[in-house]
């Protein structure tokens, strides 16, 4: 599933392709026909991204609320000399003309979600997500107040919308793995500092995965050129140190890397950098 750094870059591209153009809406696939005929030559005010959640903005107070789920994708291309038929089942294609012979268009398939809201309910589904580590409103006290009483795996409790908002199976595991810190750990036992730690060590990440386009989180000293190791062939892309790498050597210790399932997901972790927390202690 896409994690929130793919939303935060479909929202940027999907600003600079149409942002104050009028657009032609259409639905190939027909599922959202009677919604694309309501937007269909209106103009297209801007897109933003909160967690896996994607708001296509438009005049009128019409928002498209889309989910892209687990294999949802929203292909932009902008500054083309022509647009092309559709493939696929699109659920929702905009095309907008950029300039003389120029062309914007998106394409949305596979998307668990595609509705026509108003700016109303989107406020609402706003107020239901937590902090996203990519939003410069993100308030961290809002996680850390969930976390510090919950009894709760830390690793359960990142992958909650509602605790901090786009973070995913890659960046749970490698967050906690990088911040040495037990995923099984309760929430209710780590201080502050150690989550703002992880706080700050995802704002950074995914930041980075917004900019390149994927995820990658090991430090300079674990890349495959500093440490003579081949580079990770994977469809995730990126450099990663535990996500899928199950029963592969640990790049920092050697131990082989586990896995296990937790909030519905595969967890992958260490043994020996993320030693099971025992302590009754506070630490």
């Amino acid at each position: 599933m896409p994690e929130g750094h793919t939303l935060r870059r479909l929202a940027d591209d999907l600003t600079a392709a149409f942002a104050g153009a009028t657009v032609s809406a259409s639905s190939p696939q027909g599922r959202f026909g009677t919604e694309a005929a309501v937007l269909d030559g209106t103009r297209l005010l801007a897109a933003d991204a909160a967690g896996k959640h994607l708001f296509v903005e438009f005049e009128h107070d019409h928002v498209v609320h889309v989910h892209l789920g687990l294999i949802g994708g929203f292909a932009v291309t902008e500054g083309a000399a022509e647009v092309p038929p559709p493939v696929g089942q699109v659920r929702l294609r905009l095309v907008a003309r950029t300039g003389p012979g120029r062309w914007s268009y998106a394409d949305l398939r596979g998307a668990t979600r595609c509705d026509l809201v108003t700016g109303a309910r989107r406020d609402e589904v706003l107020a239901g997500l937590g902090p996203d580590p990519l939003r410069p409103d993100a308030d961290p006290t809002r996680a850390w107040e969930r976390v510090h009483r919950s009894a709760r795996p830390i690793g359960e409790l990142l992958m909650q919308q509602d605790v901090i908002a786009g973070v995913g199976n890659v960046y749970r595991a490698e967050v906690l793995f990088r911040q040495r810190i037990d995923p099984f750990r309760p929430g209710r036992t780590l201080r502050r500092s150690r989550f703002l730690a992880i706080w700050e060590d995802l704002v950074g990440l995914m930041a980075d995965g917004v900019r390149l386009g994927r995820i990658d989180t090991v430090r300079p000293e674990h890349t495959p050129e500093a440490m003579g190791r081949p580079a990770r062939e994977d469809d995730h892309g990126g450099e990663v140190y535990v996500y899928r790498r199950s029963g592969q050597p640990c790049l920092v210790c050697g131990t082989l890397v586990r896995t296990s399932p937790m909030a519905g997901r595969n967890l992958f972790w260490c043994g020996q950098c993320q030693r099971r927390f025992r302590s009754r202690a506070v630490q």
